[in-house]
């Protein structure tokens, strides 16, 4: 297996955070110029985004393992497949690559190159909901990556897919897409002042799911019982 070095999976994350962003950026504002049904446009927003996810998770996949997700890479870190002094590194590579995805698509839709969203997304259902989508999320990679590896980039995909659709909160389940965001006064926004219940609620659904999972997904030794000899 090829380790890239440290500077390549940074901009890897980068790379990939920002496209994504970049395709719920604009697949929102894609929407909501071609039509006024808020149900329609959230499915055009849905399908960009999973596909996007599948695409960027296979290509980046091998450099850097396509996190492309705070929460992710903290469960990662705390599981020890990454280690403690590349954490930093790629929180920075996620958030920095997350801002640039909003500037990106602005700039594709002639928008100002940043806004303050003012979408309110608060309360306890919509924390709640960040939270079982997060969950969700992190149970699917780390039961993928045990079990069907090569089949990870649509199960998280297909997963994202579905999670926009069953939570309140249109599953965000991602605290540097979370942040990214905020800084876009369109479809799918999220005010600034709403940003630290969601993340609070993604970080815990992760911690939650690394539980569950290591324990779920560890073989039990089963002893045998011995046969007596002839």
């Amino acid at each position: 297996m090829t380790i890239f070095d440290l500077p390549r999976r940074f901009a890897a994350e980068a790379l990939g955070t920002g496209l994504l962003v970049a395709t719920v950026v604009g697949s929102g504002i894609m929407a909501e110029t071609l039509t006024h049904d808020v149900g329609l446009a959230l499915l055009g927003n849905t399908l960009a985004t999973g596909a996007m996810l599948v695409v960027l998770i296979t290509i980046l996949g091998p450099l850097s393992g396509a996190h492309f997700n705070p929460a992710v890479s903290l469960v990662f870190c705390v599981n020890r497949t990454l280690p403690a002094r590349d954490l930093p590194t790629y929180l920075v590579a996620q958030s920095a690559g997350g801002i640039a995805g909003t500037v990106a698509a602005h700039l594709m839709f002639a928008l100002p190159v940043l806004e303050i969203a003012t979408k309110l997304r608060a309360g306890p259902a919509q924390w709640f909901s960040e939270t079982v989508a997060t969950f969700g999320l992190v149970a699917v990679i780390l039961a993928g990556l045990r079990f069907e590896q090569r089949a990870a980039p649509w199960l998280v995909g297909l997963y994202i897919t579905a999670a926009y659709w069953f939570t309140a909160s249109t599953s965000f389940a991602n605290p540097a897409v979370a942040l990214a965001r905020s800084l876009t006064d369109t479809f799918s926004g999220i005010r600034p002042v709403d940003l630290p219940g969601f993340i609070v609620a993604e970080l815990l659904g992760a911690l939650i799911a690394l539980a569950l999972m290591s324990w779920l997904l560890r073989p039990a030794i089963i002893q045998q019982p011995l046969k007596a000899k002839p």
